[in-house]
């Protein structure tokens, strides 16, 4: 469990970074800090790990003031994942992956023996333990950074924008990658980000931080999405709260049809909707893994406006509308 209690950072000019600043993080949650340039979420971040010395206040660690720990052996026993990946550019993969046990005395041997069972964890293959960090794409250095991070088993996992300088389709593989990884390991994490579908996709609690460092909201993200405490919260969020709260509900919720009733003006024919105007429309399917936002998705890029829901065998046994996902533009 990591604690914040009325932590405050003001640097040497007057400039509050962060202002009497309470969080609770549980032990396997993840935590997103929330906010827009300015609202003090790296400062937060790396008060941590003690990277930057808090004003006031107290961070603790499973009960543990962070300041009454050996500085080295606290950041040890903390991983740290910043953007674009922060790897030592004059060491391969494998030596960079292998740092942290090496610094905390691990034999070379059964830290180059981790580090590659690091690289299969995030992904990537063996064959790139002999290059260097140039050598990689930025979505692979990405990952070595993960790795890197993970290689001693630390309970606390820190993450500083870790998806943020990538394109979007690799940032969704991260995303992916790592909602995989944690719900493997069940690390108590706190990552920035100032992406509100980021936080709400990857997080079990979201802090919305105001200019200044002061907490606007806290709490589960269908709770912030759907309650905001006020007006700045609501405007953060955006308009479209109600669609990014259809990413946290699993499309068999929606309400839906047998496939033996008619949807009016279209029959199905093989895996093909036809219309009464003879418009035909590849069926859209949505599956046990898939969200009522994939569902809303897929709906409104197909002709026939409506999904098929596919049992894990891939088998079709019911079919909802843009109206019975809620979301009929």
């Amino acid at each position: 469990m990591i604690t914040l209690d009325g932590v405050s950072k003001r640097f040497p000019d007057g400039t509050i970074a962060v202002d009497e600043l309470s969080l609770e993080v549980p032990t396997g949650g993840v935590l997103a800090l929330l906010g827009s340039s300015g609202s003090g979420k790296t400062t937060t971040l790396r008060m941590i790990n003690r990277l930057i010395e808090p004003t006031s206040g107290t961070i603790a660690i499973d009960g543990v003031d962070v300041r009454s720990q050996d500085l080295k052996r606290l950041r040890r026993g903390i991983g740290y994942v910043i953007q674009q990946a922060g790897l030592f550019p004059h060491r391969t993969i494998v030596e960079n992956v292998m740092t942290v046990p090496r610094l905390l005395g691990w034999d070379r041997a059964r830290a180059r023996s981790r580090a590659l069972e690091m690289l299969d964890l995030v992904g990537l293959d063996r064959a790139i333990a002999t290059r260097y960090p140039a050598q990689l794409s930025g979505g692979q250095q990405q990952r070595v950074g993960v790795a890197r991070a993970l290689a001693s088993d630390p309970p606390v996992l820190l993450m500083d924008e870790p998806f943020g300088a990538v394109d979007p389709i690799v940032r969704l593989q991260l995303q992916q990658e790592f909602m995989r990884l944690q719900a493997e390991l069940s690390k108590t994490v706190v990552f920035v980000t100032h992406d509100v579908d980021e936080a709400i996709a990857l997080s079990t609690l979201v802090a919305v931080l105001r200019p200044g460092g002061r907490l606007a909201q806290v709490g589960a993200p269908a709770d912030v999405l759907s309650a905001p405490v006020d007006d700045f919260v609501a405007d953060f969020l955006g308009v479209d709260r109600a669609v990014k709260l259809l990413g946290l509900r699993p499309a068999s919720s929606l309400r839906n049809r047998p496939l033996v009733d008619s949807v009016p003006g279209w029959r199905l024919e093989g895996r093909t909707w036809l219309s009464v105007t003879g418009l035909a429309a590849e069926m859209a399917t949505v599956g046990p893994g898939d969200t009522a936002r994939h569902a809303l998705d897929r709906a409104l890029a197909n002709p026939a406006r409506l999904v098929v829901h596919v049992d894990e065998l891939g088998e079709p046994y019911a079919v909802s509308t843009l109206d019975d996902i809620g979301a009929r533009p």
